[in-house]
């Protein structure tokens, strides 16, 4: 396994603690479930998109790692002269423009309403629970494995 996947897998197990922690909590009823979404989201989401950027680092394998991950296909280095794209790297460029992977990667101001009530400094936060945020790490553990099976046989 090389640096950049086991970063990968590093930061998705990462995710993952925090989700579970998030449904411990959430299931403990002590604390409001908007403010378990401020606390959590943000954290998970940092984790899974450097999952996904040191991914990236593996797909392209620039032969140095750089010492943070991209955050989106954009930042990766230009490909080689004479060298093609690899297809995973169109596909995650598809599913950056739309999909489950641009929804993960939005910045989490967009998941946040700014609107607090008087005295709580907690802001409401929409559409992010720790089912979904389990989802993604599914979803990028999936495609994690099916196209590490793919790197693997280059």
């Amino acid at each position: 396994m090389s640096s950049a996947r086991g970063r990968a897998n590093q930061c998705l197990y990462l995710a993952r603690i925090l989700t579970a922690a998030w449904q411990r909590d959430l299931a403990a009823e002590t604390i409001p479930a908007s403010v378990l979404a401020q606390a959590y989201l943000p954290c998970v989401r940092s984790h899974l998109r450097d999952a996904y950027g040191w991914f990236l680092v593996e797909v392209t394998r620039p032969g140095v790692l750089p010492d943070l991950p991209p955050t989106c296909i954009a930042e990766l280095p230009e490909v080689a002269q004479g060298k093609a794209v690899p297809p995973e790297v169109r596909e995650f460029h598809l599913l950056e423009g739309s999909g489950w992977i641009a929804e993960m990667l939005a910045a989490d101001a967009d998941s946040a309403t700014s609107a607090s009530s008087m005295g709580n400094l907690a802001t409401a936060v929409t559409a992010a629970d720790p089912q979904r945020a389990s989802q993604w790490a599914d979803l990028l553990q999936a495609l994690f494995d099916r196209m590490g099976d793919s790197l693997d046989e280059c």
